[in-house]
């Protein structure tokens, strides 16, 4: 339900926009199709706007300021009432305006439009269902990194608005107690072993506010942004001050409120199952699937790909076993030696920090300074940096993950390496792990959508499971066809990264569908994975509580690869591999089935062209 920051714009019935300008239907000039789609176009991004402004968070996010006291409703009042905006939005778009008379990329604009109104039906039904909180997200870490990474400070008022969003976290977190007790009430509690993350996380929190020095991440923070002020000493302290009293008075006992009832519900957590034990835990699945893959696979198909793709990349890892000579064709004792061998490993200190940081780095300007016009031929306006996560969420993040950067060129993308423990950062991965999360992955692809002008701003800015990391994964396969990937152990790194989400098809249909344990699904990503046992560990706890979303990753790059050979051998010498990219990512995050058809469309007009030639 988070995700309705967003949603709520226009939703319209695609029954309502068949095109009529056929046989026996009303013709319509260029001046009136173009007319008629500056209105719609304009109006969905009034009704956009009119979203943004109902989510103070999302708003800072985009680098603007609106109600940038203020957090947003988390409510199911306020759920409801946008899910009803979205509704009338459709009826006024079909009272007012000829939806008939439309240029093809505003057609499908309205259609994308009528997909999200369509998920958020989906998402609202199944609202109750997800896991509002475990080591994944929730708004006990949610919340600092948005005022450390999001909420700049830049002038007096900017100050003030931060010490405003401390004052007002207790209504927050009262919402999110009423949102974990509606789930407890109907029996969706999280697995057991989700509960000491949080509880650490929280409780760690809590001590930092009983300090004043940098140990408390907030006062820190916003301590740091002020002494950055062009204003008096009094006034700096004066804020600091405020802040203080607010952490003090606000803060610190709403994490406290928190952390109560979690230790209570910690109780009633017994278990550790897939969502197959929920009520209705086999149709949430479903759903879960539909909504990440924007397909219809069910789990069978699911986890009969996954078993296919683990046999084909090992395949493939054994032609690098052959390359570098390895002493036998045992994949599990290659696996063993790229885990254990200290040739694979950064030093577990600030030496081997700043390498990984470096190298981090290194990858990314080479691809772009020297390969990347090779396969595109427009690249984002926005930069890209490589951070160390935060200090107080370093232990709970993820290995490296992607941020966003500000439409308004406030806030670069930013890759993120997490340093924790630099024995979970295994060196051969670091290559693809720079092309899955920066270039050519998710910094292109989502920078891009932000900078197109030709659609409405929902399409620059929504996005699904199958497209965003569908084609992060396929942007750690391309680089190889440019040259890169140079070192046999970096490329056997990029293989092992796409074996790790094969077998992810495997282990989420298992987990959520078969009713495989907790241990089962370790043991298989051990077996056939090179991760280490802890990371798999983790990944498994991953999958138990975000089911499904895992799977949209491999099932949204097969996709894309079957898109660009179907191209390949319609076009033959006609295709380029840079206008292919071009359509993929030049509408924004579509759903996979109309990928199919905008690439199939491209396909039919360069035939055409090549025809007229």
């Amino acid at each position: 339900m988070k995700k309705i920051l967003y949603l709520a714009l226009a939703g319209i019935v695609l029954s309502s926009c068949t095109d009529k300008s056929g046989a026996g239907g009303p013709k319509y000039t260029e001046t009136e199709v173009a007319e008629q789609s500056k209105k719609v176009n304009e109006y969905l991004d009034r009704k956009f706007d009119e979203a943004v402004d109902r989510s103070p968070e999302f708003a800072s996010t985009l680098g603007l300021r609106s109600h940038y006291d203020e957090w947003n409703d988390r409510s199911d009042e306020h759920f409801k009432k946008e899910l009803d905006i979205q509704r009338g939005n459709i009826d006024s778009l079909k009272r007012n305006f000829k939806l008939d008379a439309l240029d093809e990329q505003t057609k499908l604009s309205v259609r994308l439009a009528e997909e999200e109104l369509r998920r958020s039906e989906d998402d609202f039904k199944w609202r109750y269902h997800s896991y509002w909180i475990s080591q994944m997200g929730g708004e006990h870490n949610d919340i600092p990194a948005f005022l450390v990474n999001v909420h700049k400070v830049d002038n007096l008022s900017d100050a003030q608005a931060y010490i405003g969003r401390l004052k007002k976290l207790d209504a927050v977190f009262d919402q999110v107690l009423v949102q974990l007790k509606r789930r407890e009430d109907l029996g969706v509690i999280p697995p057991k072993f989700t509960f000491q993350y949080v509880t650490n996380d929280i409780e760690s929190m809590i001590r930092g506010f009983d300090k004043s020095d940098a140990s408390n991440i907030l006062l820190a923070d916003f301590s740091k942004k002020v002494d950055s002020l062009k204003i008096d000493a009094d006034q700096k302290n004066k804020l600091k001050e405020e802040a203080k009293g607010a952490l003090s008075s606000v803060v610190k006992p709403s994490y406290q409120k928190l952390l109560d009832y979690w230790t209570a519900l910690d109780k009633k957590a017994t278990k550790s199952e897939g969502i197959w034990s929920l009520p209705d835990g086999g149709a949430y699945y479903s759903y879960c699937l539909r909504h990440n893959t924007t397909t219809d696979k069910t789990p069978d198909e699911i986890f009969e790909t996954g078993e296919k793709e683990v046999a084909r990349i090992k395949d493939e890892m054994r032609s690098i076993m052959k390359q570098v000579k390895y002493k036998n064709d045992s994949i599990q004792d290659f696996f063993a030696y790229m885990r254990k061998d200290a040739k694979f490993k950064y030093s577990n200190d600030d030496k081997g920090r700043a390498t990984l940081l470096a190298q981090s780095t290194g990858y990314l300007d080479t691809i772009q300074k020297v390969y990347l016009s090779k396969l595109f031929d427009i690249t984002p306006k926005a930069p890209l940096i490589v951070m160390p996560v935060e200090k107080f969420r370093e232990k709970s993040a993820a290995g490296a993950f992607y941020e966003d950067p500000a439409e308004d060129g406030s806030r670069p993308g930013r890759y993120y390496v997490n340093l924790y423990n630099m024995d979970d950062e295994p060196a051969y991965q670091t290559e693809a792990l720079c092309y899955h999360e920066g270039i050519p992955g998710h910094h292109m692809q989502i920078a891009l959508a932000q900078e197109l002008k030709s659609v409405p701003k929902f399409r620059r800015h929504g996005g699904n499971t199958a497209y965003v990391e569908g084609w992060a994964l396929y942007s750690e396969k391309i680089p190889k066809e440019i040259g890169l990937y140079q070192d046999p152990y970096s490329d056997f790194g990029r293989l092992s990264m796409e074996i790790f989400r094969a077998a992810r098809l495997v282990v989420d249909a298992g987990i959520h569908y078969k009713h495989w344990t907790h241990e089962q699904a370790i043991e298989y990503m051990i077996q056939n994975t090179a991760n280490a046992p802890g990371d798999c560990k983790h990944e498994i706890e991953r999958y138990f509580l975000w089911p499904g979303q895992a799977t949209g990753y491999k099932i949204g790059m097969l996709k894309i690869l079957e898109l660009r050979a179907r191209a390949e051998k319609e076009l033959g010498d006609k295709f380029d591999i840079r206008q292919f990219h071009n359509v993929v990512l030049t509408n924004g995050a579509v759903p996979l089935t109309v990928l199919d058809e905008l690439v199939n469309k491209w396909i039919a007009k360069t035939k055409g062209e090549k025809k007229a030639a």
